[in-house]
């Protein structure tokens, strides 16, 4: 670890606490339907939309139809981003003359699920990829139907945020707002100007953003590969031993993509996305060119996930209780990047030289998989910024990194990415912890638990509880079934022993936490992992989001009591202290395990002289 990189961590970090209150202070105007400086421009657009759709703006919904709403509409636009890429080869916009998604289904079952398992993960704002994006995706699928939905699933979370907001703050009511209305704003006065500008500044900064066919560059050394030998059918052709028959073959031209990056680039971390254009994501220098553009893109992705910490203040009238469920946050995030640094610095034992102690470090640290141009510290800082949120963009490789370094990001997303989280996903999340944690403190003190004035009853805590046991259940029974099934589980692993559960477990963590990152190291565009993994993300999306819209509705119910003597203030760094421990202790319990045959166990091999 580096004094300059500590120093570039900390001014990441200030600049996301500057943009806090007023960006959290903006999303509190929007959401109240207070004045903004965009109405001029905004609000007759807004209205020409209620118009065409016959929306009513002024009509609120229960918390029930405020759910049926947004499965419904998610139902829909799954359904069409399905269609888009089955029929995509049919479809303009395709310089390539890319076929369908799925179209070309070997007999395997290999890329079978792909158009299925794609269309779960962006309705979901995972944005898993099992696929190479720029041989897969026409522009038009890219444009229409990924980065469409980019701005959709997150303006569904945020305003499934607020929705939970206003049934704190609300007393005595029936309703928690409109969907239709919430998600319109959403997009209208926060996605869209954000993502205008961050658009042309990534132009500006060499982000491609064009419609013109692939380029190809002639090499200035031909190279002369190995590959698989094929018959005129295209299938493989095996020796008498089984194996594949191989061929030389010279490569002479490169042939380079690009089409419309900078537009979806933006959405994507803005949004915490994070499905990239290109199949290396982040790390493609066209996604993601320079120092500069790395530093922007992580503040994106942390910015509106922050500022909804001041929003939550602002909407209940407490801005200190907003402010201390940002610092469990901040504290959280900062244990990570550390951890995750200094695993990076020190590297690999092994390197370190013959004559050096077991504890010495490598020199230059564990740079495998990171770009240069980054470095370490921004590499283990982005690794730790995307799994904090549901993003899920990389712009290094984490399977390449340490065993506590790759810790780091599959324990973020095991706390239910609550550290900031996804844009609107991360606030709700956090806030069935801060539920549980007000239950804890009523039962330590022997009174009823009280949330800034309402108390906390058993419906509220039997929903929080569902919340909190579907995520573990969905990752652990799928990962039990593809460790102990090698035909079509380990199969598709490229390492064996902890590192190897580390890959599969990577791969259903981050569907149930709609993260989308991947560990690599896995072949997952198969039919079980494009199957499951589905199945996943859509449980780890909708069956978290009804149990806290419940909450939300009876919480909007109830009656304001006035504070006691024995009301637990959730305003102070007591009660951030009390909110971080529940958030590891509810991860840790459920999960050490799991994380002990994997990466724990893989750290000690490694300092025995054992790898993966």
């Amino acid at each position: 670890m580096t004094l300059n990189g500590w120093l570039q961590i900390l001014v990441f970090f200030l600049i996301i606490l500057v943009v806090t209150k007023p960006l959290g202070v903006f999303m509190a105007h929007v959401f109240n339907r207070e004045k903004t400086f965009l109405d001029p421009v905004l609000r007759p657009i807004e209205r020409l939309i209620y118009k065409l759709t016959r929306v009513d703006e002024t009509r609120e919904m229960r918390w029930t139809e405020y759910a049926v709403s947004m499965l419904l509409f998610s139902v829909v636009s799954m359904m069409v981003l399905y269609l888009i890429q089955r029929l995509q080869g049919h479809l303009p916009f395709n310089p390539q003359h890319l076929p369908g998604v799925d179209s070309n289904a070997s007999a395997t079952g290999a890329y079978v699920g792909s158009a299925f398992n794609t269309a779960a993960s962006f309705t979901t704002n995972t944005n898993w990829q099992s696929y190479v994006p720029e041989v897969t995706m026409s522009y038009l699928t890219q444009m229409a139907g990924l980065a469409y939905h980019n701005f959709v699933s997150a303006a569904v979370g945020i305003a499934l945020a607020i929705a939970f907001i206003r049934g704190i703050s609300r007393r005595e009511m029936e309703t928690i707002g409109n969907f239709w209305v919430d998600m319109t704003r959403s997009v209208l006065w926060v996605l869209l100007p954000l993502c205008i500008v961050g658009a042309l500044v990534l132009v500006v900064s060499g982000v491609p953003q064009n419609l013109r066919a692939y380029d190809t560059a002639q090499l200035v050394e031909k190279q002369t590969i190995e590959v698989d030998k094929k018959d005129a059918a295209g299938n493989v052709i095996t020796n008498p031993d089984g194996t594949n028959a191989k061929e030389k073959q010279t490569i002479e031209t490169q042939t380079i993509a690009q089409g419309p990056v900078a537009s979806q680039e933006i959405i994507k971390e803005l949004g915490t996305n994070g499905g990239g254009f290109f199949n290396t994501n982040s790390a493609h220098p066209f996604e993601n060119p320079t120092p500069f553009t790395n530093l922007l893109e992580m503040l994106c992705i942390f910015a509106i996930s922050a500022g909804l910490t001041y929003t939550l203040g602002r909407m209940t009238g407490s801005a200190k209780h907003g402010w201390a469920v940002f610092a469990a946050m901040a504290v959280l995030f900062f244990v990570g990047v550390t951890v995750a640094y200094w695993a990076e610095s020190r590297g690999n034992p092994m390197l370190a030289g013959v004559n050096q102690q077991a504890s010495a470090m490598q020199p230059g640290g564990n740079m495998e998989g990171k770009e240069v141009r980054y470095g370490i510290a921004n590499s283990a800082l982005w690794a730790t910024v995307t799994t904090d949120t549901s993003c899920g963009a990389v712009n290094s490789m984490h399977d390449s990194y340490t065993p506590l370094g790759g810790l780091v990001p599959l324990a973020n997303i095991m706390l239910s990415e609550t550290i900031f989280g996804g844009v609107g996903s991360g606030m709700y999340g956090i806030l069935i912890y801060v539920v549980l944690s007000v239950f804890i403190a009523g039962l330590m003190v022997g009174r009823t638990p009280e949330y800034l004035g309402k108390k906390i009853e058993a419906y509220d805590v039997k929903m929080a509880m569902l919340v909190t046991l579907v995520f573990p259940l969905v990752i652990l029974i799928f990962t039990a079934i593809s460790v102990v099934s090698p035909n079509f589980g380990t199969s598709q692993i490229a390492n064996s022993g902890p590192h190897g559960l580390s890959e599969i477990l990577y791969a259903y963590t981050e569907g149930a936490g709609n993260n989308g990152s991947a560990f690599a190291g896995i072949s997952a565009n198969t039919l079980w992992y494009n199957t499951t993994i589905g199945i996943t993300v859509l449980v780890g999306r909708f069956m978290m989001i009804i149990p806290m819209l419940a909450i939300a509705g009876n919480l909007a119910r109830k009656k304001i009591v006035p504070p006691s003597l024995g009301t637990f203030p959730v305003t102070t760094p007591l009660f951030s202290t009390l909110l971080i421990c529940v958030i590891v202790i509810v991860g840790a319990l459920t999960f050490f395990p799991a994380l002990s045959l994997g990466p724990i166990v893989e750290h000690l091999l490694m300092y025995a002289g054992k790898t993966f």
